[in-house]
């Protein structure tokens, strides 16, 4: 079976790795073979059904996909509110309804073409929006799309995972009538409602709407921040480890008072009682948190388990996991482009790799301290992989966080079932459970503040991952394994970071950072960041999102130099995040007590820059002037690259003056194209050989403009 598990693995990832999608058809062909009499024809079999299942499934969803030629189409149509919304306050809504949210929103029937599921935003609205709730929306309609950097989150890879076809903007919005339910939504919205009618918005609430129904939405990125930097982002949202120690402490209290009713003992064993009662617990709790991924895989190994119990054989865990393994690779192959996947099955296979038949005589406490220290060894390659860091205070802070939640874990589920069954009980129990969720916050935050260096930053390439890998299963093997001191070896490649920088010269990466900018020039030995892209609150933040895990994946651990052309959000958002977790040695700009000055210069590795504006008096206001923004130069070996941010026709006209010093083959055009820049006479006196419009794909201002387009390529159209 393990090999057989392990083929058709490996077909579905040949599919999802080709360079374009084949017909599903291709799939079929693959098929063929198999099906000739032959020794080893099961493991074939395997193989091409791994490719060929991936192949239609990948094909049906694609086509699901709102089509490019309709973007920006508005259609009206009815519909059900298909997820819990996620609601976030516009801090730019001034003397408007500040409410903005987020839902899926599932079209009835087939109108207009439309997907089965949409990801509808709904911004500026004085309207509460709840699970099951039917709308008739006009919705502006976009393709699925995300940014495309390298170490980056792939945020059309998850809408394509998640099944969305389609994004949307509401135009418009009325009530509706629907006979159709949802009763598993409309329970799980029932208990959020109840949840937040009982406590106040603030910590309290926020983790146990986490640790009930997988909710997250109450999390600000303060709080995420400080998860990540405790190593606790497991224990706080629903997990494997949740759902293990709920249906663990169930079965273990029923194996215990089952035989105590003789009457119960004689007609079922405790075990198989246990097991039973377990396995529906287990389930009850999924379906509060709604199936989530991560929930649905702990529950997928779990019920395999307590099968396993339920009909008296011997479980081999390994064969367990790997059998859960197939069986959701079966119901979505895509699974394994998840990170979570990895982590929860890679968590699991090193629990039973640390614990299967060495579990000896010793306390207690040091067999967890010695299970936490290596388990956090060997996650570390995908950590690093999929988080391009690790908290090394991670093993430390969950010895007692482990057991912590594991307490809170319970009495937060039974607090949830009172509030549905018996509220004024429920109630009375959240009252010195929401002390304890209050203080657990306080505590995670005040730890992340004083271990604010206990996150270590790096990306190693995906070989010196595999090292590690090898290096932490053979230094945790156990004693008698030979050759374990080679381990330390396979460690050695982590203290040589990946070394992209150009030997000579410079190289420069324009970031997708929607619309907004953010550019990295790199020599052979220095760094720099010219603006740092968007923030949005509770939403988008491009620092953290784009350029932080671009850097990191080049290498890059700490910047030399930080340039914030000018104040403007899209320009400027994305910096704390920057600052926190790269710390630039220098800043310049709207943000650094070092303004941009026209003249100021600097060499580095023989590549020479050369600030050309800058606000007019460093301690005026017009550090917010368009026109005040900083315009940088970049020069080695004949070649140049202008950066010139947002400068629009007055400051163009001025730095006219010296057409010399404008030359660029590259150019970043100025204001993304606004039609307020990028004047003819200044491209002309640029003289670029490439233009790069910064500008977000479709974005409201519709940037490019004709005019800036046409002043790059006169006779050009502009793309729509």
């Amino acid at each position: 079976m393990l090999w057989i598990i392990l083929l058709y693995t490996a077909g579905l990832l040949m599919a999802q790795a080709l360079p374009v999608l084949l017909p599903w058809w291709a799939g079929v062909l693959a098929l063929l073979p198999a099906l000739w009499p032959w020794r080893h024809r099961t493991l074939l079999l395997a193989l091409a059904a791994g490719f060929a299942l991936t192949l239609w499934r990948a094909e049906w969803q694609l086509a699901e996909r709102w089509p490019e030629a309709r973007q920006g189409e508005e259609v009206t149509v009815d519909g059900q509110v298909s997820s819990l919304p996620e609601w976030s306050r516009d801090p730019h809504a001034a003397g408007e309804p500040a409410s903005v949210w987020r839902f899926r929103f599932d079209p009835a029937g087939h109108a207009n073409d439309l997907p089965a599921h949409l990801r509808v935003n709904w911004y500026r609205t004085a309207e509460t929006v709840r699970g099951g709730d039917c709308w008739r929306f006009t919705l502006r309609l976009k393709a699925p799309r995300g940014s495309q950097n390298p170490g980056g989150f792939d945020y059309e890879g998850w809408l394509f995972r998640q099944g969305i076809g389609a994004t949307a903007t509401v135009q418009a919005a009325e009530r509706c009538v629907s006979s159709h339910r949802q009763p598993v939504l409309a329970l799980r919205q029932i208990l959020r409602d109840r949840i937040a009618a009982a406590l106040p918005e603030g910590p309290a609430r926020a983790l146990l709407l986490a640790l009930v129904m997988g909710d997250s939405s109450g999390f600000s990125d303060a709080d995420w921040n400080a998860f990540r930097l405790t190593g606790t982002s497991h224990l706080v949202a629903i997990s494997g480890f949740n759902l293990a120690l709920v249906a663990g402490l169930v079965f273990g209290l029923l194996r215990w008072l089952w035989p105590l009713v003789p009457a119960l003992a004689l007609r079922v064993p405790a075990q198989k009682a246990a097991a039973l009662v377990a396995a529906v617990i287990a389930v009850i709790y999924a379906l509060l948190a709604g199936f989530e991924p991560p929930i649905t895989r702990a529950l997928a190994m779990l019920l395999v388990v307590l099968a396993a119990l339920f009909s008296n054989r011997a479980v081999n865990p390994f064969r367990v996991l790997a059998l859960a393994w197939g069986l959701l690779l079966l119901a979505d192959p895509f699974a394994v482009l998840s990170a979570g996947f990895w982590l929860s099955f890679g968590a699991v296979a090193a629990i039973l790799w640390l614990t299967t038949g060495r579990l000896g005589h010793e306390p207690g406490w040091r067999q967890a301290l010695r299970i936490q220290l290596w388990l956090s060894l060997l996650l570390a390659p995908l950590t690093l992989f999929y988080f391009q860091g690790t908290a090394w205070i991670t093993p430390f802070i969950n010895l007692l966080a482990v057991p912590w939640f594991a307490l809170l874990t319970p009495l937060a589920l039974l607090a949830a079932v009172l509030l549905i069954v018996l509220p004024a009980f429920g109630g009375w129990l959240l009252v010195p459970l929401a002390c304890m969720l209050n203080a657990t916050q306080a505590v995670l935050v005040q730890l992340a503040a004083t271990w604010q260096g206990g996150w270590f930053s790096t990306a190693p390439p995906p070989a010196a991952l595999l090292l590690l890998l090898l290096g932490a299963l053979l230094l945790s093997a156990p004693r008698g394994v030979p050759l374990r001191g080679l381990g330390l070896l396979c460690l050695l490649p982590l203290l040589l970071p990946p070394q992209r920088a150009p030997k000579t010269g410079f190289d420069v990466a324009a970031l997708d950072v929607g619309q907004g900018l953010a550019v990295v020039v790199r020599t052979a030995h220095h760094s720099l960041l010219f603006d740092a892209g968007p923030a949005y609150e509770d939403s988008f933040d491009a620092g953290r999102a784009v350029v932080v895990p671009y850097l990191l994946h080049e290498g890059v651990n700490r910047l030399d130099l930080m340039m914030i052309s000018h104040p403007d959000l899209d320009h400027r958002g994305g910096a704390p995040a920057v600052r926190a977790l790269l710390h630039p040695r220098t800043e310049r700009g709207a943000l650094a007590g070092e303004p941009c000055a026209a003249g100021q210069r600097w060499q580095w590795d023989g590549v020479d820059f050369t600030v050309l504006n800058g606000p007019v008096d460093a301690q005026a206001e017009d550090h917010a002037d368009n026109d005040a923004s900083c315009v940088l130069r970049v020069s080695a070996n004949g070649h140049a690259l202008l950066l010139p941010a947002d400068i629009e026709k007055g400051a163009e006209a001025r730095l006219m003056a010296n057409p010399a010093a404008l030359r660029a083959e590259v150019l970043l055009a100025p204001h993304h194209g606004s039609k307020t820049s990028s004047t003819e006479a200044f491209v002309q006196a640029v003289n670029p050989d490439v233009v790069i419009f910064p500008a977000g794909y479709a974005n409201h201002f519709r940037h490019p403009g004709p005019k800036s387009w046409r002043a790059i390529r006169p006779s050009a159209v502009p793309c729509t």
